[in-house]
């Protein structure tokens, strides 16, 4: 036959009978070069099998959902498969994509969760979005110390996603109602960054400061790269090789600062390496398996890199940039409006556990809680550098108590700062990311409320702990000044062609238009 159609032949099948004609199949498959439709439930029969799986929609007239091209090498083994740097990022998509499914078909029988107004709120159950890193801890102390059912939120569920491309799609799309978003995400989907739909978002507050690493394979250490320097001359040597290098977002620190540290080192981070986008989990992975060279994330993931003797820090970030903003709180500004009351309970609940995360006595206590498998799900002893233990970079220097690294309160770390968010914007579009707005006050004033966290912090009867007017000064000596950042993207050097263009803003329900004027 040109064609094997098969539904669900395995389904009914004892383990090892499964396993074996599995085997069988792939065998025949790869003899004959015939090719194979088969229908299946099974997230990992359909990883080890295919080369390319079609996920649908639920019926009545289910349509194509998304579809995934598999890109492990035939012929597979079983483990071989399992142990593949892809195999947990695809089983994660698929997963994702069926709980997408699952909500989509309880919604509809239920008509959509009512939403529940209680304690002057006009919403208390809340679906919150975050990434599993040790800076997730403030949303998980509100949640199990109570903050946010002293503030009325009595129904509140953290909902461990994927990736950050997962965060955005939830927010934009309601699934989720607030988020735990990297720095530039909020801007980047007002502005529609990678070709997305605009979605106005809007930030009330910092969650974090600080917590990542620059990670270099142990491989290029024993090779006498470990400096910056180094790994530019070790390029030079060898033009004809890519070093591809794992970031986890377009919008996010870890991107930035990633690219800021190369260009400072005189490399260009789109013409001399290559960057790709790898969620924080599956950046060690990947760097085992020597898919990547190197990696700027968040820890666990840098320590884990380290404990296992697969990477070393090259750079923290706190080194190129100290206290720079790193975790924010993302809502849309449809939901804003609409629950006010709501919003400012959050923001009075998290500022709370914001406070007692920095207070070093309950460290201990956290990283228990943070430690479970519906929160980090990570070995505590990768945790524990720089949250509580000194940061061990895997080099020969000595482990350095770093009491900033990850920041929460201390500092005046949360309030919005249009500083801040105005570098990130330049950053971005210094590497071409999105135009820079000639408006960029208009555009920054539409995505910060520092209105929503003055009023929660003198409810909460604090101090003025708004963040004061400045500049930002980088680990090469540059100075960055809110009120000429178009006169700062002329003068960097390394970058791409920057467009200055004004950005007008239209609201259209939940979502926007945007129009580009010269």
């Amino acid at each position: 036959p040109k064609l094997l159609l098969l539904d669900e032949p395995f389904g009914a099948l004892d383990a090892l009978t499964r396993g074996g004609l599995q085997d069988q199949l792939m065998k025949i498959c790869e003899e004959s070069k015939v090719t194979s439709v088969m229908v299946t439930h099974d997230v990992d029969e359909a990883l080890l099998l295919s080369d390319r799986i079609v996920m649908l929609t639920n019926g009545p007239e289910a349509q194509i959902g998304q579809i995934l091209e598999v890109n492990i090498p035939r012929p597979r083994k079983r483990m071989e498969v399992v142990n593949h740097p892809s195999y947990y990022a695809l089983r994660n998509e698929m997963v994702y994509f069926l709980n997408q499914q699952k909500r989509v078909k309880q919604r509809r029988a239920k008509q959509q969760s009512p939403v529940i107004a209680r304690n002057g709120l006009e919403k208390i159950n809340l679906d919150i979005g975050f990434i599993p890193l040790t800076d997730c801890a403030p949303l998980v102390v509100a949640k199990e110390k109570g903050f946010f059912q002293a503030h009325g939120l009595e129904e509140v569920s953290l909902s461990r996603e994927p990736s950050w491309k997962a965060i955005a799609q939830g927010v934009a799309e309601g699934r989720l109602d607030a988020a735990q978003m990297v720095a530039g995400m909020p801007i980047g989907m007002l502005l529609g960054l990678d070709g997305k739909a605009p979605v106005p978002v809007c930030s009330a507050m910092t969650l974090s400061r600080n917590g990542n690493s620059i990670i270099f394979s142990k491989d290029l250490y024993r090779q006498g790269i470990r400096t910056l320097q180094d790994f530019k001359a070790a390029i030079a040597k060898s033009p004809d090789k890519v070093h591809t290098l794992g970031m986890v977002h377009s919008a996010s620190m870890h991107n930035l600062l990633f690219r800021y540290w190369l260009a400072a080192g005189g490399i260009d981070p789109d013409l001399d390496v290559g960057l790709t986008v790898i969620p924080p989990p599956q950046m060690v992975s990947n760097l085992k398996a020597g898919n990547i060279d190197g990696y700027c994330s968040g820890d666990p993931w840098n320590s884990h890199a380290v404990n296992s003797g697969t990477g070393f820090v090259m750079a923290r970030s706190l080194d190129i940039l100290p206290g720079h903003i790193e975790k924010v709180l993302g809502v849309t500004e449809d939901w804003a409006q609409k629950y006010p009351q709501t919003h400012l309970a959050l923001v009075k609940a998290l500022l709370e556990a914001c406070d007692y995360c920095d207070d070093r006595r309950n460290r201990e206590e956290i990283l228990a809680l943070i430690s479970q498998e519906q929160y980090i799900g990570a070995d505590p002893k990768d945790i524990r550098p720089g949250f509580i233990d000194p940061y061990n970079s895997g080099t020969e220097a000595e482990p350095e108590m770093l009491y900033n690294f990850n920041q929460f309160y201390v500092d005046k770390t949360n309030g919005p700062d249009r500083l801040e968010m105005v570098w990130v914007m330049a950053q971005m579009a210094r590497w071409g990311l999105i135009p820079f707005p000639k408006n960029w006050v208009e555009v920054v004033d539409r995505v910060l409320r520092p209105d929503v966290f003055g009023q929660a912090v003198r409810e909460l009867g604090l101090p003025d702990i708004a963040r004061d007017r400045r500049t930002i000064e980088l680990f090469d000596g540059t100075v960055f000044n809110l009120d000429d950042p178009i006169q700062y993207l002329h003068n960097v050097k390394i970058k791409r062609g920057v467009r200055i263009e004004e950005i007008l803003i239209e609201q259209i329900g939940s979502q926007c238009s945007i129009k580009l004027l010269a």
